[in-house]
Parts: C-alpha cells; structure tokens; sequence
C-alpha cells in the first residue's frame, strides 16, 4: 500500500516506544530519524554481540560521535542494555536514545526501573481513520482490523492467522512464558468472548478448563505484550453504585474477529458489536497517546446495569461515549448516556452509530461512527 503518514510526533528526548509486532514502530522510526546510529537487536549475530558483552553499546556510541540519535530496536531481547543507555543519558552529552519494544516483560521481569523516568514513555497503535485518511474502509476495519503489517498483504484474513501464530510460537512458546500452548490456544479462544465485555475470570477459567490463577497470569502475558487491556470503572464521585471489575479488549478489532470462532449459529451482531466497540477505542487510545491529551479512558456500568460504553476523563475534558452498531437510533439507545448525565451534567454526551446523518437529541450529540474517528487528529 501506498506510504502512510502517520500522526505521531518526537521531541528531543529519550523515550521508549512500545507498541506490537507489525504496528510500524521500525518503519516509521527509520522514516522520521534516517541518519540515526540504529541497532536492530532481532538480527541474531548483533543480538549475541550485545547480550554476551552489553557495555559494548558504550564503545559503539563513542565510536560514532557523529549520531546524536541512538535506536535501540527491540530492547526488551537484551534488557541488560538499560542500564548502559541509563548511565550514558547520565553523561549529558545531548544523545538520544529511542528505545523500541513489543512486549515490556522482559523489562518489568529484570527489575530495570525503565531509566527512572529519563525516558518518557510513548506507544504505537494500528493505523487510525485520520491517517488511512480516503482509504479508510470502516468495513474492512471492522473485519481486517488496522495493523499496518495485516493492511500491507494481499490476504489479510491468512495474514491475520499468520501474525497470531507468529506471536503463540515466537513471543508465547520461544520466550518461555507458558509451558502449556494447548492450554493457552484454548484460553485465547474462551477469553475472546470477553472483548468489549466485563471481565469474569471465574467464567473463562471455566470455559477453558483451567486454573483461574493460570488465567489471570495468561491475561497478563496478553497485556505484557501489549495485545490487550482491561479498562476500569469510572467511580469517581459516584452517586449510584457501579461495578468493580474492567472491562477487556484486545487492540485490534482485526485481532478480535480472527480468534473470535464463528459458525452458522453464531449472529453477526454477537461479533460485530463488540468489535465496533474495540475499534473505537482502539483509535481513542492511539488518539491520546500520539496528542499527549492528559485523560484516561474508562467505562462506567451502575450495579443495575445502566452502562456507558467509554468515559474519557482528564483536567480538561470529560466525554461519555456511547457505541450502538445500528444505523437507526432508537429512544431507549439514549437511556444510559440520560442516567449518566443526570450524574454528571459536566460531561459532552455523545453517541456513535453506523447511520449517516449527524444529529443533536436530548443534549446528545448522535454522530456517525466513521466521521467521528475521521475528526480524532
């Protein structure tokens, strides 16, 4: 496909960015930094170099004082080079390091303590509707999900089962992390059913056959390398009683439909629904992150069960987002966002549909799904 710029923006200071496998964090670092010193640790003989002897990065450094730009691709497969990176940023000699990552295990599990805040922490998330821009396809989206890697193939439905299988044998099997791959094959399967859904540990443990101990170290392993997250409650100032448990949801909606099983029993609204909602906030997360917005993301669910899908919160912005997967909007489609604005009359209330028209009911602001995330740049 043709070159996609994408909206995310560095400064001059060190940082890292963790993202996927296949979401272009290598590609877009090349693009934006060309004359960096660029150390790619995938490629087996640098990766023995420096995982035998890391205070060799130290010498290459000096060796090349014309680079003031030192990428480190994939730090988490030599995690030992932290503390190198730490005491040459310690040197104030104007480097910078950008240090590149698909999973933060590795780094969480040797204790580092992520260079104690001397590099900021960025992420990179699938293509987003601003940046595909006319080729954005909210159908495809919703079907083939938006990781720059799966977009760029020819069959992205094998890609998709590639790129899953990739990450089981590669990230799961290689690195040591389940000994059991049946019992993890089986676990991604029964926790698909959970995206977009309150998370009942209890239930994918039985649905599995396994531990619920063991499911909650899978879901772990799931967000340590950064293919799901689980979204809190909004609680605060809470004038009803809410849940306690988050909500799940793997990063792209692409990612959902392919381990989500489908057969001739299943409706299409019991997948697409859900993978309307993942899409949505898939591109909120990549939305805050690239602007630096200073919010968060949670949902909000009374124990009545009066539920608004996401509620972006921060110092100046407070949103209610509703997600119906309709293109008619019905009276009662308007009731959590009514109760939650009864709460608190301080928030924009929006409601995204799959309908065209953009409308204005009840001080709820109803607008296409596609033209919202087409606005978030």
């Amino acid at each position: 496909m043709e070159k996609v710029r994408r909206n995310f923006y560095i400064d001059d200071q060190s940082f890292f960015l963790l993202g996927p496998r296949g979401t272009g964090k290598s590609t877009l670092i090349k693009d934006i930094i060309p004359d960096s010193l660029y150390i790619d640790l995938l490629l087996p003989d640098v990766f023995r170099n420096y995982s035998a002897k890391p205070e060799r990065l130290r010498d290459v450094v000096y060796a090349n004082k014309d680079k003031r730009v030192i990428v480190l691709d994939e730090i988490q497969r030599v995690p030992e080079l932290l503390g190198v990176v730490h005491s040459l940023i310690e040197e104030k000699k104007g480097w910078q390091f950008v240090l590149t990552g698909s999973s933060a295990r590795k780094l969480k599990r040797t204790g580092v303590n992520l260079l104690a805040g001397r590099a900021i922490m960025r992420h990179m998330h699938p293509f987003t509707a601003a940046e595909l821009g006319l080729n954005f396809s909210l159908t495809a989206a919703l079907t083939y999900g938006l990781i720059p890697l799966i977009l760029d193939s020819k069959d992205p439905s094998a890609s998709l089962h590639a790129y899953i299988d990739l990450y089981i044998r590669e990230e799961i099997l290689m690195e040591g992390l389940t000994r059991n791959i049946g019992s993890f094959s089986r676990f991604l399967e029964a926790i698909s059913f959970s995206h977009g859904s309150v998370l009942n540990i209890t239930n994918v443990a039985r649905e599995c056959h396994i531990e619920r101990k063991v499911v909650e170290g899978y879901i772990t392993i799931l967000e340590d390398l950064l293919l799901a997250f689980r979204l809190p409650v909004f609680s605060r100032k809470a004038k009803r009683a809410v849940i306690s448990h988050p909500k799940f949801y793997f990063f792209d909606a692409g990612v959902f439909r392919t381990l989500r099983p489908s057969g001739p029993l299943d409706r299409s609204e019991e997948t697409g629904g859900p993978a309307l909602e993942g899409l949505i906030v898939q591109h909120l997360r990549a939305w805050i992150d690239y602007k630096k917005q200073d919010c968060r993301i949670y949902f909000w669910r009374t124990s009545s069960g009066s539920e608004v899908d996401f509620i972006i919160y921060g110092s100046d912005i407070f949103w209610a987002l509703e997600v119906k997967n309709t293109a008619v909007i019905h009276p009662q489609d308007l009731r959590a966002l009514k109760a939650f604005g009864s709460d608190y009359p301080e928030a924009k209330k929006i409601l995204l549909y799959r309908g065209r028209e953009k409308l204005f009911s009840d001080d709820i602001l109803i607008q296409p799904c596609e033209e919202f995330l087409k606005e978030l740049v």
